[in-house]
């Protein structure tokens, strides 16, 4: 019986001692996507113009890395904080942790090398080697072009430098574990011709990354089908609002729109008579950045939905919205 013991007493520290050592090896040793690039990016008239179109109007970068005002509907940009960051993405809303935007001004950026912001962009490694948790989608940008990530490089470096110190992000438990193991080297693909719809389409959705948000997510974790909505994003005034479905599921989704309508949706944004409502707490809002995405090419947004069209179509109805619980009914 003392043998047993004793056999039993040796097995689980070898079992702790080996936990130790892989969550050791975790913390300290990853990730390990290899060091940055040497790299210096073009800054000429026509990539700044290519890397302003994609972080403003595609990859929307500096709809995270600014201020929004939540009393307009979709929260436009506040004038004079594009790319001081921030932005919160935290447990109420369904985050593991405490994510912040990080400034991506010149007064920031001054000292990050073009290759460490591309190592960045596309992997989730920042300038010291720390993971990021992909609140910023990294692993859908590693898959772009590496002349459209350097355009929007080029770009950033021209913004108004803004001094803004961002609080550090704080990943809870197990996550401050499990982030070390997200980053994964880059897998860069060459834009597909835009006469070949759907291809171009799914390039332009990646960049655009449209699954992140209409995907159900619990604490960073995917739940929910590609593309059939349902991402909760919990608002300060207590009401919670929810991705819509945009497959082509003909009763839930958007199987039953056509071209054009898909087009127009995002250009009445756009229209010059159109000025963002004011939005009063409890009232109707969405965190879809309709005042950025609307700026995109129609052609760009054509092929988008040629592109949805041929993804699986998902029966998956979507309440949109939910007003604020009262205090009697929690």
């Amino acid at each position: 019986m003392k043998k047993a013991f004793k056999v039993l007493r040796i097995l689980v520290i070898v079992i702790i001692v080996g936990i130790a050592g892989l969550l050791g090896y975790v913390k300290f040793f990853l990730p390990n996507i290899g060091a940055a690039s040497v790299l210096k990016t073009e800054a000429n008239p026509e990539i700044v113009k290519r890397g302003a179109y994609l972080a403003n109007h595609v990859c929307v970068c500096v709809d995270c890395h600014s201020e929004r005002d939540w009393t307009k509907f979709a929260g436009p940009i506040v004038p004079g904080t594009t790319g001081q960051g921030g932005e919160l993405f935290d447990q109420k809303m369904n985050f593991p942790g405490s994510f912040y935007a990080k400034n991506i001004t010149p007064d920031h950026l001054a000292d990050w090398t073009d290759g460490e912001l591309y190592r960045t962009i596309t992997t989730g490694v920042n300038k010291d080697g720390k993971a990021l948790f992909p609140v910023m989608p990294y692993a859908l940008y590693g898959q772009l072009d590496p002349n459209d990530i350097k355009a929007i490089i080029a770009y950033i470096r021209t913004l108004q430098p803004i001094k803004k110190e961002c609080i550090e992000s704080k990943p809870d438990f197990p996550m401050n574990f499990i982030i070390n193991t997200i980053p994964q080297k880059a897998d860069p693909h060459t834009i597909p011709s835009k006469t070949d719809q759907v291809a171009y389409g799914k390039y332009m959705a990646t960049a655009s990354a449209c699954q992140e948000c209409h995907t159900k997510q619990v604490k960073g974790q995917v739940v929910g089908e590609l593309f059939a909505g349902g991402f909760e994003f919990h608002m300060a005034d207590g009401t919670t609002i929810r991705s819509a479905n945009i497959t082509p599921d003909k009763e839930t989704g958007i199987g039953a729109w056509t071209r054009d309508m898909f087009i127009k949706k995002f250009k009445m944004f756009a229209d010059s008579n159109y000025h963002a409502a004011t939005v009063q707490p409890g009232q109707v809002n969405t965190i879809m950045p309709w005042n950025m995405y609307c700026g995109m090419d129609t052609t760009d947004l054509g092929a988008i939905f040629s592109y949805l069209q041929t993804v699986k179509p998902i029966n998956n109805t979507v309440v949109h919205f939910s007003p604020a619980q009262t205090q009697a009914s929690r």
